[in-house]
């Protein structure tokens, strides 16, 4: 298969355009550009609000202008990640994809279909003169990644439709009706860097090759966290030898991504650096054992490093404490039989940054239960103070929660059933959506989310499975058709 027999065609022929345009989140200025152009060049009402969203209205097909309005609804931003030794600007350069199979993937870093075909598939039907739909419009929102700002910032009575399709989900046949809100934990510990004693020898090591993952959606697939693993090698280290000085850490970028590798350099007593390389080595034996079935591509390295200053010795050993007992992954499970045992809590350590001055550490948790979402980050919080670290949470974002009387829900699931003749998967999804801001200033509005399948989002295997595309595309123009009349 090559680019130009991708199906549909329509789709695809967007999506490679969007993948020209560089879109990190927060620095969206390109894609709203874009929009804002390609709508008004169709001729059709557009509008950017204050915060950056674009809104494009269609006006509705011959014989259907009194269904209700719907919404079609994506994010523009992308998660912005690439291998160690990639080399791109994310600022100024396009996305480069090809096909492996039947996905779709990207040259050395994240793909874009998240949520770029979502994009895609809006911009395909607004540029149609053959497809059956009443009053439609369609939403792009901005920063949904990195918090959410666009949906934070859009102001009730942007969008005016009944009923809401978000096309940012990740698994072809599962319909969500529901999702975690969440909250980011930071910690900050103040250190002092001071000259090494004498006698010392540094080493740097290196952990890369995880698979990594969404923070929330992959929680559950027991994928390996770089900073609890070399977390682990450290506490492990500073407990059997006296004298470990630890002089950085780093792993990690994203809040909503699971480290896929990071690095920390020390200095131990000269007598004891081969027993540390020996550690380090049966340490990565045992870990690869722990993770063969999830993560097969570890790559552990350890060397001579050059020397520099280090930690003051109290407060790297109360930060490597805090890392060994700091909790990571599932929390709860869902109580609700609806929600057919869906992760309810978690937490996920995100990045850690080390500087001069600073030891900078962000996580992310996720619930769809409020309260136990101040449970989790509370815990989190607790952890590190006791270390002494000064701790904020952000603000966060809500829940979406399940609608138990759904029109929308019933015509998209009848819907699925004539196409393809089984049902959908209908659940909630450990992920934020911005569905759960919306339900907050549209309390009214129906939503439902669904999208192809896409696998390893947030990270450079990120790919979409080619073939759900056309099934997410037919079932989107058949949902459109049986939308009802206003009453």
């Amino acid at each position: 298969m090559n680019k130009s027999e991708l199906k549909p065609a329509v789709v695809f022929e967007q999506f490679a355009k969007i993948n020209q345009i560089p879109r990190p989140s927060k620095r969206e200025e390109k894609m709203i550009a874009y929009l804002k152009e390609w709508g008004e060049s169709h001729g059709l009402d557009t509008k950017v609000d204050e915060t950056g969203n674009v809104i494009i209205r269609k006006g509705a097909t011959p014989d259907m202008e009194n269904r209700k309005t719907v919404i079609l609804q994506s994010h523009m931003d992308m998660v912005c990640d690439k291998l160690v030794d990639y080399e791109i600007d994310f600022d100024n350069d396009p996305i480069k994809t090809y096909i492996d199979g039947e996905w779709l993937t990207a040259e050395g870093t994240t793909l874009g279909a998240d949520d770029g075909i979502g994009c895609a598939m809006e911009l395909a039907i607004l540029a149609s003169d053959d497809i059956e739909h009443g009053p439609i419009e369609c939403v792009f929102t901005r920063d949904e990644e990195t918090g959410l700002t666009g949906a934070e910032g859009m102001k009730a009575g942007f969008m005016t439709g009944d009923y809401l399709i978000n096309l940012d989900s990740e698994d072809e046949g599962e319909i969500f009706v529901s999702c975690a809100g969440g909250r980011n934990t930071s910690a900050k510990f103040t250190i002092k860097k001071v000259d090494a004693p004498a006698g010392l020898f540094f080493l740097r090591a290196q952990l890369k090759g995880l698979v990594g993952g969404h923070s929330g959606d992959d929680i559950n697939k027991q994928r390996a966290n770089a900073i609890k693993l070399l977390g682990r090698f450290l506490y492990q280290t500073i407990n059997k030898y006296e004298g470990v000085r630890l002089a950085q850490f780093n792993s990690g970028k994203l809040h909503n991504a699971i480290p896929r590798d990071g690095m920390f350099v020390i200095a131990v007593p000269h007598d004891v650096k081969e027993n540390v390389k020996a550690d380090w080595n049966i340490f990565a034996s045992l870990v690869e054992e722990e993770f063969c079935v999830t993560d097969t591509q570890m790559v552990w390295t350890m060397e001579s490093a050059d020397p520099e200053p280090v930690i003051e010795s109290g407060v790297a050993r109360s930060f490597i404490f805090a890392l060994q007992a700091v909790d990571n992954g599932i929390y709860a499970i869902c109580q609700d039989p609806a929600l057919n045992g869906m992760v309810e809590t978690s937490s996920n350590i995100a990045s850690i940054k080390t500087s001069d001055n600073s030891i900078d550490i962000l996580s992310s948790q996720r619930s769809n239960v409020m309260s136990n979402l101040d449970n989790m980050c509370a815990t989190i919080g607790a952890c590190f103070r006791l270390a002494g670290a000064e701790v904020k949470h952000s603000d966060g974002y809500p829940a979406w929660k399940m609608r138990s009387h759904s029109d929308l829900q019933r015509i998209v699931k009848e819907s699925y059933v004539k196409l393809f003749g089984k049902e959908p998967i209908m659940r909630g999804i450990h992920a934020g959506l911005e569905c759960g801001l919306f339900s907050e200033r549209y309390p009214n509005l129906d939503m439902v989310s669904f999208g192809p399948t896409l696998r390893f989002v947030h990270t450079p295997d990120e790919r979409l499975l080619i073939p759900t595309v056309q099934m997410v595309w037919d079932h989107l123009l058949d949902v459109l058709k049986q939308i009802p009349e206003k009453k």
